[in-house]
């Protein structure tokens, strides 16, 4: 199988997330993507490659131009302005607070643009992030255009991950939406719908609010239930899709310790509603969250179950594309990749 990863994704490498009001370490770490890496060299089965240059037009056309240029230029203007080594927002745009009084206005200063943009507070600005979500991205696409050249199956080692971030925010260790920027580019491309694939542990939200309104994107996610989990606000069973896109989003929430069984219930049905929607190409939000040992998930999957999982998904017939969210046990991410991508090669 073709992998695309690039070094610079590494750049992001922030010290400290903010949870509970405390400043704690950050699990969202470059040794993430590494480790992944490294199984995937020592296994020999996966030719890896750097990504091609796409420059910002596939991000414009699923992000706010002004969230593409506060990202762009953040870091530069914080230490135009501030000697904290991280940037984190003290306050933020909640809707109540202008209710009734219009939008808000982007402010001037480098803390308010920042809680102008993000939406809580475990999502650091560094030195490094800017090129790394860019270089995350162009892995995404590089894995595309590899699926348009005519491969089956391909995965895109993004770090950091993208599926969080809607079309105008960013958050949960997410800057751009990879997925959705690929995504967008193969409908672009084809003219074919897409269908995405959410098995991150944590509902990717970004993704559903770009597509939600649109009838050529199906997006279907497994995840935590959002009483429980996060990203809180959205992942309910009756979010559904609205407008011309009614029927095109289908979540499947699952309770704390969903066994490998349980899983691969709601995987079927998954599958079974993208195998209902036209088009060549599904797109994979892979996360490895879902592992029973993951230090910020509650589900009780097991290695073995990867390597089903990739097969079933393989056995529905689309072209994969496959992209790397989140995954935060650092000793079994190897394992846990090797696994799913052997099990996509079996079918």
């Amino acid at each position: 199988m073709r992998v695309v990863y690039s070094e610079t994704q590494l750049l992001h490498d922030p010290e400290h997330e903010v949870q509970f009001g405390i400043p704690l370490p950050t699990y969202e770490v470059p040794a993430r993507a590494e480790r992944i890496r490294e199984a995937l060299e020592a296994d020999g089965g996966f030719t890896l490659q750097e990504p091609t240059e796409h420059g910002l037009g596939p991000i414009e056309a699923v992000h706010d131009p002004g969230l593409i240029r506060f990202l762009g230029e953040a870091w530069s203007e914080w230490r135009g302005r501030y000697s904290a080594p991280e940037m984190f927002p003290d306050s933020f745009l909640h809707p109540a607070l202008r209710e009734g009084m219009g939008p808000a206005r982007e402010p001037a200063s480098p803390l308010a643009r920042m809680g102008y943009w993000c939406f809580e507070t475990m999502t650091a600005i560094v030195p490094g992030s800017y090129p790394a979500a860019r270089a995350a991205v162009d892995v995404a696409l590089t894995a595309a255009d590899l699926i348009l050249a005519g491969e089956r199956a391909v995965y895109g080692l993004c770090r950091p991950p993208g599926h969080h971030s809607p079309r105008a925010a960013f958050g949960g260790y997410c800057f751009f939406n990879s997925a959705a920027v690929a995504a967008q580019y193969v409908v672009a491309r084809t003219g074919e719908p897409v269908a995405i694939l959410d098995l991150d542990y944590h509902h990717g939200n970004g993704t559903q609010q770009i597509f939600y309104r649109r009838a050529d994107v199906r997006y279907v996610s497994l995840h935590g239930h959002p009483d429980r989990a996060y990203p809180y606000f959205t992942g309910y069973e009756d979010e559904r899709g609205a407008g011309p896109g009614e029927g095109s989003t289908l979540n499947l929430p699952l309770p704390a310790g969903c066994t490998d069984q349980g899983y691969l219930e709601a995987l079927d049905q998954a599958l079974a509603a993208i195998g209902d929607a036209g088009g060549s190409t599904l797109v994979v939000s892979l996360g490895f969250d879902t592992f029973a040992d993951d230090p910020i998930a509650d589900f009780a999957l097991t290695t073995p179950v990867y390597g089903e999982i990739g097969r079933r998904t393989a056995a529905l017939g689309r072209n994969l594309l496959i992209l790397q969210e989140g995954g935060y046990h650092l000793p079994t991410l190897g394992v846990n990749a090797v696994t799913w991508l052997r099990g996509v090669e079996e079918r």
